[in-house]
């Protein structure tokens, strides 16, 4: 459960929707979904990742994901923003 790759991230995309936009124009590296965010909401961005060959990778609270992205509250997903 690897929150520290986020916490040095130099650009993030945090949220579902902006996740997805992100993942869409394949502009990330790697995608977070916390385990406790609401499975019908994530399950859509797993998918799109899995067709873009993102990678994902799961932690288990919302709210310590979003400490990570640097937010005073919970984040479903966020995503490592590729460098240029």
């Amino acid at each position: 459960m690897s929150y520290e790759k986020v916490e040095r991230a130099k650009e993030l995309t945090i949220g579902i929707k902006q996740t997805m936009k992100a993942v869409e124009n394949l502009q990330v590296e790697a995608v977070y979904i916390a385990e406790d965010a609401d499975k019908r909401l994530t399950q859509k961005v797993e998918l799109l990742c899995k067709e873009k060959g993102v990678p994902v990778i799961h932690v288990d609270s919302m709210r310590r994901l979003g400490k990570a992205c640097g937010i005073e509250v919970g984040a479903a997903t966020a995503a490592i923003k590729k460098s240029g």
